[in-house]
């Protein structure tokens, strides 16, 4: 399918969607939405940009003027119309007359000065999150985005090995962090979008901040880190020791492995989001560690670091063939050291299938 065509199918399929849902339309302002629906990377600002997705109506983008040029530039803008505004003109107004009265769903990330000024100006209009109004569409990803982020779970690889080899004792969090930047890049990524070292005791803080703590020998080192790589996301976690384990590190790292392989295991289409939950926590309960488990096991990834489907216990949405999501169980004894072993995988027609294949055994580093 060509490029064109790949958007004209996502928009066909978002019109299919809103209509399934009683509503008139789908309102998208800048951000992975409207990239996934045109393929334009528009700047999220206090200048107006809409797309509108409507059932049997063409599409419409409503842009300032002097981004007109950009607009059209866009790789998947074939077949949607575009409107502008001027500096000086009233933008809701002309927003408001390609919506008329109804039910819209808006992108979850609309700016609430927008969303303030829709309901000023459109008052026959109601609007409802997207999110919670219509089904992730996002969720499951064609050949070319399984493509993307198969190669960038690889380049994600390619820096644990590469990090793996080098020294870890003596140095900073921040160095490690720093390093992991670098080698994400040098690896193929196009910007980086976080990495997370946390070293001994700060490793029992999930989103713990690399700070200038020298790590030790005898100590464990959450490493979690991704970026972008064609506009599609990577995100992995290992945890390595400096020399000699900590007392009872070896068996808290066990069972967060048969944790993570077990949520794995569970992966297949019209499964629940929930049994792949619970395949990681069981495991992790019934070693005696459930109360340290505390998060949820997974989120999808995409256009976005975290995107739908969640793998979390409240979750009944069954996973189809092509959704894409981290499996990441940890364990975080507070005071002493983390563990939290992370891959990103794709939901195939009997099973799943690994993006990652950094080794999951321990591994121990200088």
């Amino acid at each position: 399918m060509t490029a064109g065509g790949r958007f004209d199918e996502r928009r066909r399929r978002a019109g299919r969607a809103v209509a399934e849902a009683g509503l008139d339309g789908y309102l998208v302002t800048p951000g992975p939405d409207l990239r996934y629906l045109t393929g334009y990377d528009a700047l999220p600002l206090e200048r107006l940009t809409m797309l509108r997705v409507a059932p049997d109506l063409d599409p419409v983008m409503l842009v300032p003027r002097l981004e007109r040029a950009a607009a059209e530039a866009a790789e998947g803008i074939a077949g949607v119309q575009i409107a502008t505004w001027s500096d000086g003109d009233d933008p809701y107004a002309a927003a408001a007359a390609l919506m008329g009265p109804g039910r819209y769903a808006l992108t979850d990330r609309t700016w609430a000065v927008h969303v303030l000024a829709f309901q000023e100006v459109a008052r026959d209009t109601r609007l409802v999150a997207a999110g919670r109004a219509l089904p992730p569409l996002r969720a499951v990803k064609d050949a070319d985005e399984l493509s993307a982020l198969e190669r960038a779970g690889a380049e994600a690889d390619a820096t644990f090995e590469a990090m793996a080899a080098r020294p870890f004792a003596g140095r900073t969090e921040r160095d490690i962090a720093a390093e992991l930047a670098e080698l994400l890049r040098a690896n193929g990524h196009d910007t980086v979008d976080f990495t997370i070292v946390g070293s001994g005791p700060n490793g029992a803080s999930p989103h713990h901040d690399a700070s200038e703590r020298r790590i030790r020998p005898g100590e464990a080192v959450v490493l979690d880190f991704g970026g972008f790589a064609a506009g599609y996301g990577s995100d992995v976690t290992r945890t390595v020791v400096v020399g000699e384990p900590p007392d009872g590190f070896e068996d808290v790292f066990e069972t967060v492995r048969r944790a993570q392989q077990a949520a794995f295991d569970a992966v297949r289409p019209g499964v629940p989001c929930r049994d792949v939950d619970r395949a990681a926590r069981d495991v992790i309960a019934e070693a005696g560690f459930g109360e340290r488990f505390i998060h949820r096991t997974g989120h999808g990834i995409g256009l976005e670091t975290h995107e739908p489907p969640y793998i979390v216990e409240t979750n009944e949405s069954p996973l189809e063939e092509g959704m894409v999501f981290s499996i990441e169980p940890g364990v975080y004894l507070e005071g002493r050291f983390g563990v939290r072993i992370e891959d990103i995988v794709a939901v195939t027609a009997d099973g799943a299938r690994r993006f990652n294949e950094a080794p999951r055994d321990l591994r121990v580093v200088d």
